[in-house]
């Protein structure tokens, strides 16, 4: 059962989160606090994947509580809903562009759609990982996301895929900002100009008149046809690129013209700011689906954790010796860059890389030697901490002794999954073994 962080004394918010919890009441379970201080404190210890803001009437607090958020964006990431009073207020929030805020919504807008906000975050869980499950993320995921012409939808999916690459270490803090702004504005094209038909006349009038694009957005898909449109996301996520298509149901347009345009003609479909952002940009021929790839980052962490950052990095060159098997070491490394192989009595057994975090753990809690070597692969760069000053910052914060724990019961998880496995990949294999001689003479006879 996952936890859902609630910092709000509104009860519209309280009573919307208890109702929409009844309908998934094995799956989820919220935690209510109206004290910013002890909202953070259960937010280290159980490091809750979605947390609800409310800055309707305390707005200090849940500053405060965001503010505990970005200092450690390596430990807390992601999965931030925002509750504002208003609409400005929301517009106000966005504005910020803070990356851990999957979603923006006003009171009305929150006790309207937060059931179905919560279903889609269940069937979409495993966009919403903490880094401690990082060794479990897959070499290549793909699949896609079909969305109707939501506004929500589409902000919640972006979300989703940007927070994924984020804590897989596949973009950079930058292109987590430039990743969402992409996707974002070729969605919102998708569903204006495409879906919907919004022309830039249309949208400016509007605008004009004292409108707003999402009444414009609910008065098109008053036309039962148009509200039928479907929005296609398409992604390949791999360990060397990433690939999303875009696809609406719309009439298409001319791309080509609006290329070759000038920045201030190309307001209506803002190619030139995705082009910009994403060097790959292609439509197809109709002009309704649109495709880009990223190179994603490779061994090296996009953030490193704020406890650790007082203690000084040690690059380290291709080749070279990080620590001897039976060595009477237990110092701890996290890992910054790089890929370090293991060996043990002199046979390759793993190659470690800024997904498993950390070198050196079991020497380190079982006080005993070495019991692998181990050798750069490549030009790395580790965080050597000794065991006296780690002692000493998990006294300062405690948390991290927690989540250690957790990381290390992750990878005995895994490995158990994987023994299992083989095991029973042996048994099969035994089984299609040929019969042995005696035998096959038993049977003849």
């Amino acid at each position: 059962m996952k936890k859902i962080l609630v910092y709000s004394d509104n009860d519209r918010v309280i009573h919307t989160v208890k109702s929409a919890c009844k309908h998934f009441e094995k799956l989820f379970e919220p935690v209510f606090f109206i004290d910013a201080a002890e909202a953070v404190v259960f937010m280290d210890y159980e490091l809750p994947e979605i947390k609800i803001l409310d800055f309707s009437a305390d707005a200090g607090g849940a500053e405060k509580v965001l503010a505990a958020i970005d200092s450690d964006p390596w430990l807390h990431n992601g999965g931030v809903i925002a509750v504002t009073a208003t609409p400005a207020q929301a517009q106000e929030a966005e504005d910020r562009k803070n990356p851990n805020i999957l979603i923006t919504q006003t009171m009305y807008t929150f006790t309207q759609n937060f059931t179905i906000l919560l279903g889609m975050l269940w069937q979409n869980q495993q966009f919403l990982f903490t880094r401690r499950m990082q060794e479990q993320l897959g070499a290549k995921e793909q699949g896609q996301f079909v969305c109707g012409n939501n506004p929500i939808e589409l902000r919640l999916y972006t979300g989703f895929l940007v927070n994924y690459l984020y804590c897989s270490n596949r973009i950079s803090n930058d292109d987590r900002f430039n990743l969402f702004t992409t996707l974002m504005e070729l969605l919102t094209n998708a569903l204006e100009h495409g879906n919907c038909e919004i022309s830039y006349q249309d949208k400016s009038a509007c605008l004009e008149a004292g409108g707003n694009i999402l009444e414009l957005i609910a008065e098109r898909n008053a036309d039962p046809v148009i509200a039928a449109r479907k929005i296609r996301i398409d992604y390949v996520i791999g360990a060397e690129r990433s690939e999303f298509r875009i696809t609406d149901q719309g009439a298409g347009f001319d791309w080509r013209s609006h290329v070759s345009a000038a920045p201030e003609e190309t307001h209506g479909r803002g190619i030139r700011l995705s082009s910009d952002l994403v060097k790959t940009l292609s439509y197809n021929e109709k002009g309704n689906s649109v495709s880009f790839s990223i190179s994603n980052v490779r061994d090296s962490t996009n953030s490193v954790p704020v406890a650790m950052k007082p203690y000084q990095e040690i690059t380290f060159a291709p080749k070279q010796i990080v620590c001897r098997q039976n060595e009477l070491t237990n110092d701890l490394y996290f890992i910054v860059s790089g890929r370090y192989a293991v060996y043990s009595n002199n046979r390759l057994v793993h190659v470690l890389t800024p997904r498993d975090m950390f070198i050196g753990e079991m020497s380190f809690l079982l006080n005993d030697r070495r019991s692998a070597s181990l050798m750069s692969a490549d030009t790395g760069k580790l965080i050597k901490i000794p065991k006296i000053d780690f002692l000493q910052l998990l006294r300062k914060y405690p948390h991290y002794g927690l989540f250690l724990s957790k990381l290390l019961a992750a990878r005995l998880q895994t490995q158990t999954q994987k023994t299992v496995a083989l095991q029973s990949e042996l048994s099969r294999l035994n089984g299609l073994q040929p019969a042995s001689a005696e035998n096959r003479d038993a049977g003849e006879s």
